[in-house]
């Protein structure tokens, strides 16, 4: 039986973009109940339009539905062939009974899989820590305890039993946290230094048990690993703009030091053996730009910060214990905020770097990947409606082994901003979701430069400008608007690129365009990026929009062409990974409020006759978004992060109680097959 044989209608409901409000409002500030940051006149590429572009390959004929020719695109060939199938890579079947949509109260794995929660917010990390006590929690014991809201998780193996799991603490839900919390006007001193203490990330020892792919924490002996990282952990700025003016601060008058990381979302690792951890949301922490110099406050508001009104109801007020969280006072502090930080997982008396060589925005995922001359490319998304995708390349190659040289890499090189042209006719992209006449929403792509490490490219900003009013440079030279980039990922055979847009409803018909394909885009789709002879260090590449999500009966949705009678309905695609079959992974953060049904974690070969085949693998507990994913080298075992199970509640009405059966605990699991098959198989 298929997946949606016997799938039940499903509604759309909830606010625009999916989320719960209580989402929304604990982790980025209401951004889409505001005006979107970014208010350039940059042209979408449709207004751009110059011609169409001869196609490439060769369209496979398909049905054609009432609404939409339903035609699958060969696309670019990949960069690894694989025997049959015209010399593409034939791609495997996925083999599982896939998982039907739900909205219980649980972690719902296919038949013949297990699970197991790993880690849970209060569980001890450093050795010494206390054990959690809901009712009498402490900011020195959560300093030694597993964050909240855990989100990208980083699996570093230590031979072949042991590994260490990063984890990203996104951000905190007080709501959930303390009984009869309203915001942080009211709030004890003492509930936001525990708040502060439960952001930024922990670094665990975790163990095989048995063969099949069951992992669980350490939890006795020495542990040297253990680490957590908070928002008041020492830092340094590293890159061309440390030390710059608009870093420095009365607390750090070399603009070269920071405390602490805020709301991190993805991330990635690196070929040496470090996590690359992405601030967001770091906007909705400050408070009092009202107060700030008239000449910081336009780039404020563009990365989301208010600069009138009453900034302070409502926030968090981390400024009531620390000061430089007001901007009327320490208006710079912001600036310090919203870069890529690198952390040494094996080294728990390794400081963070913040690497203002990759910009500062609302970064989501740090993907790497070695150019074809061992150079290191950075694929970043700024997670706002109608903001852009970025990548950067080093100047110096990496050296296996070389850790001294590799900690330099990031430091230097070329930050570039992308345009995206489409290939058809602006009037044949309408907004509908309607495929154009050539089948496929596809076009070629620039990586414009906005600044190495000596030199801007964009005219009146200097090189620091760029890294630190990064939005700013790259609306001045064109990028191209888009539906909220997230997560961004390689794929391991082919080395295409995949990009997650979450969604935007904010877009409407006149501002559609060939890679955002619809209005008032609810459900988000996924992009597919083929650089230049599979080269990360090109500057040019083709594209192609993969996945239009939603319910596969609405005809304004898209699987690669694929039978839509035989796919999972997907909604709001957030974090993406790969197995090493080259299957995509896709997370997903607003189904509930967009289909009616908790978020989960689907499966898609992207090549072959499967292409377009989406499964749904897990479901994730009720109110709870599904983050990870992460996927273990021999692909016996996947790990999620079911963040804020119960956000729609508060503990006095709680609407969910996972996983302990009393109060929601966001938590890291570990799902393997009972038989230690890989992850997929039946």
């Amino acid at each position: 039986m298929t997946e949606t044989a016997s799938r039940r209608p499903l509604p759309v409901v909830g606010p625009a973009g999916g989320r719960a409000r209580a989402t929304c409002r604990f982790r980025c500030g209401d951004a889409c109940y505001h005006e979107a940051p970014n208010t350039s006149d940059n042209a979408y590429f449709g207004d751009v339009y110059a011609g169409l572009l001869s196609r490439r390959g060769m369209l496979r004929s398909g049905a054609v539905g009432a609404a939409v020719a339903a035609l699958a695109v060969g696309g670019a060939a990949p960069a690894a062939a694989g025997p049959g199938n015209g010399g593409r890579h034939a791609g495997p079947r996925l083999e599982f009974t896939p998982v039907q949509p739900n909205a219980d109260d649980r972690v719902t794995v296919p038949s013949g899989y297990r699970h197991r929660v790993v880690v849970r917010w209060g569980d001890p990390v450093v050795p010494g820590a206390p054990e959690f006590d809901f009712a009498r929690q402490t900011a020195e014991a959560q300093e030694k305890q597993f964050g909240y809201n855990c989100d990208y998780v980083g699996f570093f193996p230590i031979g072949s039993r042991r590994a260490l799991l990063w984890v990203n603490h996104e951000y905190t839900n007080e709501s959930l946290m303390f009984a009869g919390y309203t915001d942080g006007s009211d709030a004890d001193e003492e509930q936001i230094r525990i708040a502060m203490a439960a952001h930024g990330g922990s670094v665990v020892e975790i163990e095989r048990t048995g063969d099949a792919g069951e992992w669980r924490l350490v939890t006795r002996g020495r542990r040297p690993y253990n680490r957590r990282i908070t928002a008041t952990t020492p830092m340094k700025l590293t890159g061309p703009a440390a030390g710059h003016a608009l870093l420095r601060t009365a607390a750090d008058p070399s603009g070269t030091r920071v405390l602490g990381m805020l709301n991190n979302c993805s991330g990635g690792t690196t070929p040496w053996g470090t996590v690359l951890t992405a601030e967001e949301n770091f906007n909705q922490y400050f408070v009092g730009g009202e107060g700030a110099p008239e000449e910081a406050k336009p780039a404020l508001r563009r990365y989301g910060i208010a600069t009138s009104g009453d900034t302070r109801r409502g926030n968090r007020r981390f400024d009531r214990v620390d000061e430089r969280f007001d901007l009327s006072k320490h208006p710079n502090e912001a600036n310090r905020f919203g870069y890529i930080v690198e952390i040494d997982p094996f080294d728990p008396h390794h400081q963070p770097r913040k690497r203002t060589m990759l910009g500062r925005f609302k970064h989501e995922a740090a993907t790497v990947r070695l150019t074809e001359d061992q150079r290191v490319a950075v694929y970043m998304g700024d997670d706002e409606r109608f903001d852009y995708i970025y990548k950067f390349v080093s100047d110096k190659k990496h050296r296996a082994g070389a850790r001294r040289h590799n900690d330099t890499l990031l430091d230097s090189g070329t930050l570039y901003v992308a345009r995206f042209t489409g290939n058809s006719p602006a009037e044949q992209i309408d907004g509908s979701g309607a495929l154009p006449e050539d089948g496929a929403f596809d076009g070629t792509g620039e990586w414009i430069p906005l600044c190495d490490a000596q030199r801007s490219y964009v005219d009146g900003f200097t090189v620091a400008e760029v890294l630190v009013h990064t939005r700013l440079a790259a609306d001045r030279v064109g990028a191209t608007k888009m539906d909220r980039p997230e997560d961004i990922e390689a794929s391991p055979v082919t080395g295409k690129v995949y990009c997650a847009l979450t969604n935007n409803s904010a877009r409407e018909p006149g501002q559609a365009d060939e890679a955002n394909p619809r209005a008032a885009n609810r459900h988000g789709h996924v992009l597919e990026i083929t650089e230049h002879r599979n080269d990360s260090g090109a500057t040019t590449f083709t594209w192609t929009v993969v996945l239009v999500c939603g319910d596969p009966e609405d005809p304004a949705t898209y699987y690669a062409g694929y039978d839509k009678s035989r796919v999972a309905a997907i909604s709001s695609p957030d974090n993406l990974t790969f197995d090493r079959a080259g299957n995509l992974w896709i997370s997903t953060d607003g189904q509930p409020g967009t289909l009616g049904v908790n978020d989960a974690l689907h499966v898609m070969p992207v090549e072959g006759r499967h292409r377009g085949e989406l499964r749904t693998f897990a479901t994730v507990p009720v109110g709870a978004e599904c983050c990870g994913p992460c996927i273990t080298p021999d692909d016996r075992t996947v790990f999620i992060a079911p963040q804020h199970p119960g956000e729609n509640g508060t503990l006095e009405h709680p609407t969910s109680t996972w996983p302990d059966g009393d109060f929601p605990r966001p938590s890291v699991v570990a799902i393997w097959h009972a038989k230690g098959r890989k992850v997929g198989s039946a």
